[in-house]
């Protein structure tokens, strides 16, 4: 990351060579105030647009009518953005135009205190126009001017406020945190791909339970993930489950995601016992939630949909979702289903949603450790056994073609994956006896 910020660095003195204003803006600045490494480094500018793009040989005017243009440095991008004010949001999410301006008019157009700081690399001064080294200081997320008009510019922010307090562990402003819960509801108002990005942020960023407590305070869990939202008071039996409702048990799963944690396994985590409100039942004091990952696996697959993730994204949670029980059969199951379950395409992540599952409820991770065992134990050849013999060997053993070859072909897997058959004459001479040809 140095070498990415000595290129940035390097943006910023050539701007300047060039008579014009520039400073890094933005996250990069928040972030190496509060110790953290920047993820990437943008640069704020008065350079308007195409003097930006005279300064540099590779750059690619990725919203030059917003004055942002990307600048490449070695093959590393950088976005170079023209301060600007912006005119009248109609949607929720873009300004109809904007005009170029000062510094400081472009930090009070930006959503949070926070990222409006700007920052002078070769000096190393920052320049504060909206106080937000104090909320830094502070651990404070608060909207710039009134909050109410930064939410109805962009109702993204609402998410993205959450998503900041939980990272970094700050609180929200109570007059923002009232903007936000008088504007909740509006939320599904923007594209629900945006809904769906920044809900993996939450998820994956590691802060997943503050994540989605503060998703419920603000009201935006009902809105945005009702599903989710109903988890909240369905009690469950205190033998299996001690922690108490769906929802804490739920909470408590999300508290194991670490940083960096794929969108599926997150997903299928938050969304594992999704169809628990919906399958409750009562029989005297017990409590049953029968068929809830058949159900769930419908249901997290249309909330995956509907979030607008990858159709690889959504199969895989469906898959975790469905299966998510199917390891505490594992003990008991026969070697050659075993076996296939092992070599399962997402057995790794399903392993990994099982485990958390566990530390989440009783806490008993005997199925687990067997799996994991077993897994170690059998070798990948055992796992997906070489085939012995194929249709050409069958049709010259004087087998006709047809189904029949099918049939045949499974239980020869079935009876490799038992240990039953291991060599070629074996499954000659298995075939011949479970198959006897017609005379």
């Amino acid at each position: 990351m140095a070498e990415r910020r000595a290129l940035a660095a390097g943006i910023v003195r050539r701007l300047r060579a060039a008579g014009h204003e520039a400073y890094f803006a933005g996250g990069c600045v928040r972030d190496q105030l509060l110790g953290r490494e920047p993820l990437d480094y943008d640069v704020a500018t008065s350079a308007p647009p195409e003097a930006v793009q005279g300064l540099f040989p590779r750059t690619v005017a990725v919203g030059a009518q917003f004055g942002v243009i990307l600048v490449l440095e070695r093959g590393v991008p950088f976005e170079v953005a023209t301060f600007r004010a912006d005119d009248a949001y109609v949607d929720g999410r873009r300004p109809t135009s904007v005009r170029f301006t000062t510094a400081e008019e472009d930090a009070q157009r930006r959503d949070f205190t926070i990222n409006a700081l700007l920052l002078d690399p070769i000096a190393g001064e920052v320049v504060d126009f909206v106080d937000g080294q104090a909320d830094l200081r502070r651990g404070v997320i608060r909207a710039i001017g009134d909050a109410r008009a930064r939410i109805a510019e962009d109702r993204l922010r609402m998410l993205r406020a959450v998503r900041f307090a939980a990272r970094l562990a700050f609180a929200i402003d109570p007059t923002t945190l009232d903007a936000i819960r008088a504007a909740a509801p509006t939320i599904t108002d923007i594209a629900a791909e945006r809904i769906g990005d920044e809900i993996v942020k939450i998820l994956t960023e590691g802060a997943a339970r503050r994540g989605f407590e503060l998703l419920d305070e603000t009201r935006l869990l009902p809105a945005v993930l009702p599903e989710v939202a109903a988890m909240h008071g369905v009690a469950q039996s205190p033998d299996y489950h001690p922690e108490g409702d769906v929802w804490e048990h739920t909470l408590l799963l999300l508290a194991q995601l670490a940083p960096g944690v794929s969108e599926t396994i997150a997903l299928g985590a938050l969304l594992h016992d999704v169809a628990k409100p919906v399958c409750a039942r009562r029989d005297g004091e017990r409590i049953t939630f029968y068929g809830h990952p058949a159900v769930g696996a419908e249901m997290a697959e249309a909330i995956c949909q509907r979030l607008r993730r990858s159709r690889d994204t959504w199969e895989r949670v469906e898959y975790l979702v469905r299966n998510h029980l199917r390891l505490v059969q594992a003990p008991s199951m026969r070697l050659s289903t075993l076996k296939r379950m092992l070599r399962e395409d997402g057995f790794d992540e399903l392993l990994a949603v099982a485990h958390m599952d566990a530390l989440a409820s009783n806490g008993d991770l005997t199925y687990v450790e067997f799996c994991e065992r077993r897994r170690a134990e059998i070798g990948a050849e055992e796992v997906r056994p070489p085939r012995l013999l194929g249709g050409d060997d069958l049709a010259a053993l004087g087998y006709r073609p047809g189904p029949l070859f099918g049939e045949i072909l499974r239980a020869l897997e079935e009876a490799q994956l038992e240990g039953e058959v291991t060599t070629r004459p074996d499954a000659e001479r298995f075939v011949a006896e479970r198959f006897p040809k017609s005379p």
